[in-house]
């Protein structure tokens, strides 16, 4: 995990708070971890506006949740969502020492406007700016998951900006949307 200090610079130079650069590095990193799970990184397409920072341009708006269109065959489950990011935290934790506590995992399936079911969920981590942060005042990333949402053109693996010092040798890619999509 990068020092608070590394975190205080960038958020100088971006003109944003420490909380908002520490979770735009959380999110790189959960995305790697994504990226490494073998059911997640087939069936879940990233997308949305993190998506257009993190893969497309650097200079976007900072976001604070994860959106992705599911394309897998079996249809997911509470139990089967929280299985795979548990595995996630697992994988970052030792990677990154960043911790994304098992505890803060939580998915809900609901049926959206369109009559479709959706999944939204979530996990929290501590990250550089508060280490000793308890569990309830930890921050919150927002995963949402699109089960009805056809892709019109392939899936592409792109690149994923992460200019932090601890990023992984070979860098973090991720299954997205391409850029028409």
């Amino acid at each position: 995990m990068i020092a608070i200090d590394e975190i205080r610079e960038i958020a100088a130079k971006v003109q944003l708070t420490n909380l908002v650069v520490e979770k735009d590095y959380a999110l790189g990193w959960l995305l790697w971890g994504i990226n490494q799970h073998s059911v997640a990184s087939a069936d879940w397409v990233f997308k949305g506006g993190t998506c257009l920072k993190k893969c497309y341009f650097e200079t976007y708006r900072f976001s604070e949740d994860l959106d992705f269109s599911y394309i897998g065959n079996s249809q997911p489950t509470v139990e089967s969502l929280i299985g795979i990011l548990t595995e996630i935290s697992d994988i970052i934790f030792e990677a990154s020492g960043i911790e994304f506590p098992k505890a803060s995992i939580q998915f809900e399936i609901f049926k959206n406007p369109r009559g479709s079911l959706s999944i939204q969920g979530g996990i929290k981590y501590r990250g550089p700016v508060r280490p000793q942060v308890g569990l309830g005042l930890m921050p919150r990333i927002k995963i949402d998951l699109t089960l009805d949402e056809p892709l019109v053109n392939p899936a592409i693996i792109r690149r994923v900006d992460h200019p932090y010092s601890d990023g992984p040798a070979d860098g973090i890619s991720i299954l997205s949307y391409d850029y028409e999509e």
